[in-house]
């Protein structure tokens, strides 16, 4: 089937021409952007690349739709194709992750977490999570986030080694009883044992809901252990490993029918009953749609080929950045983060962040176990292989990478946590050779922009 002559083809055509006609400026802006994501070397953890089918479900005339409710619940008439659209996204998203109960709605993985936990949790109760500067996210029990709000946190982190320390979780979950623990991070590189966090909730009679949005895709593809068995409830994003639009997901596996609390309703039937209106806010059908093209990418042997790369990638530039003498916390990777530890190399990874994304190489200065640094400054930068996995590299590629990253932070000269010179050499040399490596290794399916590949695409 071909879009020419279709009600959506159409439509996306002529959009972009009204735009480029009625709004130049913003025209030039968007394929400025298109243009850069082309020649920049991403190793952004928390990015992929969108694929172009994805994009076209949120250029479509179900932006106008109010689909307000839950399906076969809804709170508006003529919503019938919103209805059609939904039950695509959950029944994907079931038969990707093997879940029972799944929400679609949510509008990003923070979203989601503080959905489920105003969905179960009562004003005052003790919730515990990864410690933000172990690895935690924002919303899985800092402090900062929760104070002056409704929930007490209690943080977790590692063990000498960089691993979860699974007996201090017991531990404090023994002594504070805990309603919720959360599962999961951001900036995590090795597997969690969702098991023994199952463990350690029945033991405190806690919930437990694992965050997956770092590693969906690779629960997806099966490369790394799912919790959605072992979890009360999992959550995850849509945009980073799956690849889709801005949004999250909400989903329940073996739990989803047991009886939640003195309600009357099963765990499933108390999330559906409160995520609207009362938390979560009106559903946005295109990003739903987008939400059901990318599980449909997601169950495809082009996928699961993607994420075995993906992992492979980590560990190759893991083992590279190691063998160039810098510090990778925990030793490694089993996903696709590396966490590069910058505290014996004088340089902040503020500064490590500008110098490499001068030269285009984009990746994220983040806290690292034991950070002395501020937080707006921290200690290391987060590395993520999931963009150039798309892309078609391989272990070669990113021993380059490695490589330029070594040659620019070797070529830093910093100026306190936040300023810096670069030896204007090494940033041209840089520069280069990162538009030659991207020239090779185009965006998947987009339209093209840089010069012919040097060599073919894996």
């Amino acid at each position: 089937m071909t879009s020419a002559g279709t009600p959506l083809g159409d439509f996306v055509l002529s959009a972009v021409e009204l735009l480029a006609g009625d709004d130049p400026e913003l025209h030039d802006a968007l394929c400025g952007e298109h243009e850069r994501q082309e020649s920049a070397l991403s190793l952004v953890a928390s990015s992929s690349v969108t694929d172009p089918s994805v994009l076209a479900c949120l250029s479509s005339a179900a932006m106008n739709v109010t689909a307000e409710g839950y399906p076969g619940a809804r709170y508006h008439a003529g919503c019938e194709q919103a209805d059609v659209i939904e039950r695509l996204a959950v029944d994907r998203a079931k038969e990707v992750f093997g879940a029972q109960y799944v929400n679609t709605q949510s509008h990003s993985a923070t979203t989601a977490n503080y959905t489920v936990l105003s969905s179960l949790l009562r004003p005052g109760d003790t919730i515990m999570g990864m410690r933000l500067d172990q690895g935690g996210h924002l919303t899985h029990g800092s402090r900062a986030a929760y104070s002056g709000t409704y929930f007490q946190a209690i943080g977790y982190g590692l063990d000498a080694d960089g691993l979860i320390d699974y007996d201090e979780a017991a531990a404090l979950a023994a002594f504070h009883r805990p309603k919720l623990i959360i599962c999961g991070a951001t900036a995590y590189p090795r597997n969690v044992d969702w098991a023994r966090f199952r463990r350690i909730a029945d033991q405190v009679g806690a919930l437990l809901m694992a965050d997956i949005s770092h590693t969906a895709g690779l629960v997806a593809a099966g490369l790394n252990t799912s919790p959605i068995d072992h979890a009360h409830v999992t959550t995850t994003c849509t945009h980073k490993q799956l690849a889709g639009p801005r949004g999250g997901l909400i989903m329940c596996g073996k739990d989803a029918g047991t009886p939640f609390g003195d309600t009357g309703r099963t765990l499933a039937e108390q999330l559906a009953r409160a995520l609207f209106p009362y938390f979560q806010g009106a559903p946005i059908l295109p990003m739903i749609a987008a939400k059901a093209r990318a599980l449909g990418l997601a169950r495809t042997a082009a996928y699961r080929r993607t994420m075995r790369r993906t992992v492979d990638n980590s560990r190759a530039l893991a083992d590279e950045l190691t063998a160039l003498g810098y510090t990778v916390v925990s030793g490694g990777s089993d996903n696709h983060i590396v966490l590069l530890d910058l505290t014996g190399n004088a340089l902040s990874g503020l500064v490590a962040e500008k110098a490499l994304e001068s030269v285009g190489i984009i990746v994220n200065k983040n806290r690292v176990p034991g950070d002395r640094r501020s937080a707006s400054t921290c200690s290391g930068i987060r590395i993520g292989t999931n963009s150039v996995a798309q892309r078609g590299f391989g272990a070669a590629e990113m021993r380059h990478c490695a490589e330029l990253i070594h040659q620019v932070l070797e070529a830093v000269r910093p100026n306190g946590d936040r300023a810096y010179a670069l030896d204007d050499f090494a940033a041209d040399f840089v520069r280069a050779e990162v538009r030659k490596l991207m020239s090779g290794f185009p965006l998947p399916r987009y339209p093209r922009l840089l010069g012919e590949p040097s060599g073919k695409r894996q």
